[in-house]
């Protein structure tokens, strides 16, 4: 196998079952789509390890929504960095990439010494899944607790779904011959069965109360089947994670060959964000004239950035709001009344 042959599996999900022990999974590698997210940004190091970490939890669990829905992660916090956002817009039409987009807020000056999650404090991980127009997005929460986002998106599962659930991640920057130095990141997800019907987010969860363990929910034979697999999974290397040395699908072989691994077609992920000025106009519709003269800048424009993207929106104010939209139907607003 060539290293081009190697870095086809960048930027795409692979699902993956294990027959002999009836659990599923995702392996999961990110190259590009980090590389469009965090180049919007000067985030500092540690930030932009969370926002890596975060981004590919994101492909990870957005894998298994259905065509058109979206998938939001998100961390509220009261330590140096505040927000972690990220969406995952499933492909429109099957054999279409799906989409990632991220960004972070935090206080340069709060920001510690100590692993990236000492930078977040006090909070919650909340997953929300939106189907789409005319229906109620569902959502979960979990504190922040455990060491990393892995292990709170673990307790999300364990608490809300009462699905066991393991991450195995890595990430950071790497760098190929004769290129420059970019951030890659890798993961495992491993997941239980469901009993009776596949994954669907429950709405409205508390977060409060004690965490379920995989021990909670499991006994007997599945426990054991369980127990046996994550053995397996603990000898998995960063390198394999990340790659592109090692293919997914040789590295499922090589972790989990007696357990008979089963793949399915690759879901391609990419940078993408749906921003547009359209949308930006459509937000700033409600809003009067006199409301938007408080948002014009000295220069007489109104402009709007994207935290996502970075885009960057200039607008003349007298085209903005909704007597701008009345005197464009061509009906009175409140200036021709008077």
């Amino acid at each position: 196998m060539t290293i081009g042959d190697k870095l086809a599996w960048d930027d795409a999900v692979l699902p993956f079952q294990l027959d002999a022990c009836d659990m599923r999974g995702r392996v999961a590698r990110l190259d590009g789509v980090l590389d469009g997210i965090l180049k919007q940004h000067d985030y500092p190091p540690k930030v932009e390890a969370l926002v890596a970490e975060m981004a590919l939890l994101t492909a990870l669990i957005g894998q298994t929504v259905a065509l058109r829905w979206k998938l939001s992660l998100q961390v509220q916090s009261n330590g140096p960095v505040r927000m972690i956002a990220t969406d995952y817009f499933a492909p429109e039409e099957e054999g279409m990439p799906a989409r990632i987009r991220a960004y972070a807020t935090f206080d340069a000056d709060r920001l510690e010494k100590g692993a990236p999650f000492d930078q977040v404090g006090e909070g919650y991980f909340a997953i929300l899944i939106d189907q789409g127009e005319g229906t109620t997005p569902y959502q979960g929460i979990t504190p922040l607790a455990g060491g990393s986002l892995a292990r709170c998106a673990e307790a999300y599962f364990a608490q809300s779904e009462q699905l066991p659930t393991r991450f195995s991640l890595s990430y950071g920057r790497s760098r190929q011959p004769g290129a420059e130095e970019r951030w890659r990141a890798g993961g495992i997800m491993l997941q239980h069965m469901p009993k009776a019907s596949p994954f669907v987010a429950s709405g409205g969860g508390s977060g409060e109360g004690s965490v379920l363990m995989p021990s909670d929910i499991l006994d007997g034979d599945e426990a054991e089947n369980w127990n046996r697999v994550n053995v397996l999974l603990n000898t998995v290397e960063d390198i394999e994670l990340i790659g592109p040395t090692v293919p997914p699908t040789d590295l499922l072989v090589r972790l989990f060959h007696e357990e008979q691994p089963r793949v399915y077609d690759a879901q391609a992920v990419r940078f993408g964000c749906t921003c547009s000025e359209e949308r930006v106009r459509q937000s700033l519709s409600i809003y009067s004239a006199r409301d938007i003269g408080t948002m014009t800048t000295d220069e007489g424009r109104v402009t709007a950035d994207c935290q996502f993207c970075g885009a960057h929106y200039d607008m003349d104010p007298a085209t903005l709001g909704f007597e701008a939209e009345e005197n464009r139907d061509g009906t009175s607003g409140p200036d021709d009344e008077r």
